[in-house]
């Protein structure tokens, strides 16, 4: 399986991360090990000291696909979850700044919470409308809703799908709103998705 992101879909984020607005989606991938394993912390690596939680709304591809239609995508998926993107600013804006490809700063092992269960989307109502949330230390961090999204969820399905063959279980991490910031050792990371309790992180 593969891991499939998508960069500045929320305009907020953009605006807070001084980043210009693309006129087609970001589109970056992670590797399957950089998926923490459940019930595991999450540890910040040694060679960066300014990791930030990007909270994001993930969808589980349950089809093979490609060159989708957007007025078909809403095929290729049955079930919705939550995520982090984990990112080493420190490192990733080093990278920005010389031109260089900044896989290491989102790609590193355990830069991908997933969470356990999915929810059936059927059960979520309008996915265009869906509310998500990400709590540092109980306290509201990220309060995402999938209403702006730049590229709703099947627009993004569509515009990968004409680059990468999408497979079963392969995941899109679809964006994440504003409200990112850096985490430090023994904060506690709860992420909720339409008033659900998806996952909750410890980082050391």
């Amino acid at each position: 399986m593969k891991i499939i992101c998508i960069g500045r879909n929320y305009t907020e984020h953009i605006a807070e991360l001084e980043n210009e607005k693309p006129a087609e989606p970001v589109v970056f991938l992670k590797p399957d090990t950089s998926i923490l394993l459940h019930k595991q912390p999450f540890f910040i690596p040694e060679w960066t000291n300014d990791v930030h939680h990007e909270v994001e709304v993930v969808v589980k591809i349950n089809r093979i696909g490609k060159y989708i239609e957007p007025q078909f995508a809403h095929k290729y998926y049955d079930e919705v979850g939550l995520g982090i993107d984990f990112t080493a600013r420190d490192v990733q804006s080093n990278c920005k700044k010389k031109g260089l490809p900044w896989e290491k700063a989102k790609a590193f092992d355990g830069a991908a919470v997933v969470s356990r269960d999915f929810i059936n989307k059927e059960n979520l109502g309008d996915l265009d409308n869906l509310k998500f949330q990400l709590y540092k230390n109980e306290q509201l961090q990220q309060d995402g809703d999938t209403s702006h999204m730049l590229w709703k969820i099947d627009e993004l399905i569509a515009y990968v799908s004409q680059f990468f063959t999408l497979k079963i279980g392969d995941l899109i991490f679809t964006g994440t709103p504003a409200g990112v910031s850096r985490v430090q050792e023994n904060d506690i990371l709860t992420g909720t998705l339409a008033g659900q309790e998806m996952f909750r992180i410890k980082v050391k």
